[in-house]
């Protein structure tokens, strides 16, 4: 096979080649609307965070004191590179940014830090933000379900993959040809990566990994557009990235449905703010205990039976001392749910490290793996959990899909409820900046320049 013809990366590369914003349904156009706002409220809600301060004081230090492209999180403005990094750091914060189920990649917070920052410096429109978000989605998704549930063992799918997809999304803006697709590409995978082990250490990673993604996606970009030349067959290639970080990837599913499937549509919201592995579950109980009636107190065990996915990534948080970290612990997230109702920020911030009622609850919380439920898994996240009461009661609950889930997405009210409360939690902006930030999301694909975004 030759590196230049017949291989699903020169396929999907003039896919996203030919792409044309007549060519995106506008069922897709919108949502993608929706996901650029529940993104950019995200990006905010990072404000003033520990994390970001430190990224934005590098950037300060790095970077040129002012520039063509914004940080959303000072309102300064500073070169592409530097302001896609702090976004993208700023986006995964608070665990509240998007997330495609059946590739387990969160694409907002690698594609939109990226492509907002080209865009501004290019000058580009609105149209011309959407169709590279798209672009982005569509070749990332498919790129990390080619990687396939192996990678994700050991690599943060967001951070490697993501770099691809950003990659990808500041080629569009730069209206690239198949050739230069495959560079940027090139370029991309040789630079992707990103470890879970930073979950057994409380660590910061996870912010690291999300801003280099985007950076380093518009570094491969750039660099391209001015001919440097990368590998032609990074993702399937004899020693390119699935060789190297997968044992069961697919070529069939880089090019799966190109121009009829919109992958960009398939992206769930995220409803509770914890990582979506506690999602299912945490629904699950939520509907047990307005079923039965039951108080937090009532319980003295819950089972969920869950993914090996999730066993993956939350086993590890055994007794979490921040956070962040407790976002990633099962029985935290669930003590939130049963005693307070919700697992919020307020509630994470507020409660998860501090109320007791939450400790105890976390300490009767167990997962195991469940056969259908990982054999569902990664189309369909299912959510399964067993309660026993204290006086020997015994329940069950069952989700098919949880809440946030193209089959049970949140609307746009909703979606402005979840903005407003996300960048009212960092005070990143004032009630009328908000009304306002949320209009323009709406008419995104009307919006001539996207330079004054506030």
């Amino acid at each position: 096979m030759s590196p230049t013809t017949d291989s699903p990366s020169r396929t999907l590369a003039a896919f996203l080649a030919g792409l044309r914003y007549q060519d995106i349904p506008p069922a897709v156009i919108a949502r993608t609307e929706d996901l650029f706002l529940d993104w950019f409220a995200s990006a905010l809600a990072g404000k003033g965070a520990r994390q970001i301060e430190i990224i934005e004081r590098y950037a300060a230090t790095m970077g040129p004191k002012e520039g063509s492209a914004t940080i959303l999180t000072s309102r300064k403005s500073s070169s592409p590179y530097f302001a896609a990094l702090v976004n993208g750091a700023s986006s995964h914060l608070v665990e509240q940014d998007d997330v495609h189920n059946g590739s387990v990649f969160h694409p907002a917070a690698v594609v939109f830090p990226a492509a907002l920052a080209a865009a501004q410096d290019l000058g580009k429109s609105g149209a011309d933000l959407l169709v590279a978000a798209v672009a982005g989605y569509e070749a990332g998704i498919r790129i990390g379900e080619f990687m396939g549930r192996s990678h994700y063992r050991v690599f943060h799918t967001t951070g490697t993959v993501g770099t691809l997809a950003a990659a990808v999304a500041v080629g569009k803006l730069m209206d690239f040809d198949t050739g230069q697709f495959l560079h940027a590409l090139g370029s991309a995978g040789t630079q992707a990566a990103g470890l879970w082990e930073f979950l057994r250490d409380a660590a910061d990673s996870k912010q690291l990994h999300t801003g280099k993604a985007a950076a380093d996606g518009l570094l491969a970009a750039y660099l391209t557009r001015d001919g440097f030349t990368g590998a032609q067959r990074i993702l399937e290639g004899a020693q390119g990235m699935a060789a190297g970080m997968s044992s069961d990837a697919d070529p069939a599913k880089l090019t799966d449905g190109l121009g009829s499937r919109w992958a960009t549509a398939e992206t769930s919201f995220k409803f509770h703010a914890s990582c979506r592995h506690t999602h299912p579950a945490a629904d699950a109980l939520q509907v047990l205990m307005q079923r039965e009636g039951l108080r937090h107190d009532q319980i003295a065990a819950v089972n969920t039976r869950v993914h090996q996915g999730a066993i993956d990534v939350l086993g590890p948080v055994v007794n979490p001392q921040t956070v962040h970290q407790a976002k990633f612990s099962m029985g935290t997230v669930l003590g939130l749910i049963a005693v307070h109702q919700q697992a919020g920020l307020t509630e994470f911030e507020q409660q998860a490290l501090q109320d007791p009622r939450v400790a105890q609850f976390r300490e009767k919380v167990k997962m195991t793996l469940d056969r259908e439920v990982d054999g569902a898994y990664p189309a369909r996240w299912l959510g399964r959990v067993e309660v026993e009461t204290t006086d020997g009661r015994k329940f069950s609950a069952a989700v098919d899909v949880p809440k946030g889930d193209p089959d049970n997405t949140l609307s746009r009210p909703e979606l402005e409820h979840k903005a407003a409360k996300l960048i009212a939690f960092s005070s990143a902006a004032s009630d009328a900046e908000i009304s306002n930030i949320i209009a323009r999301a709406w008419r995104l694909h009307e919006e001539r320049e996207l330079s004054e975004l506030f």
